[in-house]
C-alpha cells in the first residue's frame, strides 16, 4: 500500500526523484498579449517569459498534430537532469521530441493528466 503524504511534505517526483518544477501549461483558445508563434507544433504561447509563477498558456491552430489531451487539461512540468532515465517506468503520451535547440522533452500521462518532463543542455560560454 502506498503511503499517504503529510500535508508539509513535497511530492514523492520533487522530494525523492528531484524533479524541479518549470511550469504550468494551461490550454486556451482565446488570443493573448504576447504570443508566440511555434510554427513546426502549430501552436502559439504567451506567459511563460514573464509570469512570476511559470505560467504558459497554450493556443493551437485547428490542425495541430498533439495530443487531445494536451489541447483540453492543463499540465504541469517538471526540469529533469536524464529525460530518458525519468521516463522508466512511465506511460509516454507523445514520444520525446525537441521543441527548441538544446531542449528535450516529453509528456508521459499520471492518472489521466498530462505531465511535462524537460532536459535542458546546458551550454556555458
Amino acid at each position: 500500500m502506498q503511503q499517504k503524504r503529510q500535508d508539509y511534505e513535497q511530492p514523492f517526483a520533487i522530494a525523492k526523484l528531484g524533479w524541479r518544477y518549470h511550469h504550468l501549461g494551461i490550454p486556451t483558445s482565446t488570443p493573448r498579449p504576447g504570443e508566440r508563434y511555434l510554427p513546426h507544433l502549430k501552436i502559439y504561447v504567451s506567459g511563460f517569459d514573464t509570469s512570476p509563477y511559470g505560467v504558459e498558456w497554450m493556443r493551437f491552430e485547428p490542425d495541430c498534430q498533439i495530443s487531445e489531451l494536451i489541447k483540453t487539461v492543463p499540465h504541469i512540468a517538471f526540469e529533469v537532469d536524464d529525460l530518458d532515465a525519468a521516463l522508466v517506468g512511465h506511460a509516454l503520451l507523445s514520444g520525446v521530441s525537441s521543441p527548441s535547440e538544446g531542449v528535450r522533452v516529453a509528456m508521459i500521462l499520471d492518472n489521466g493528466v498530462p505531465v511535462e518532463l524537460l532536459e535542458f543542455r546546458k551550454t556555458f560560454v
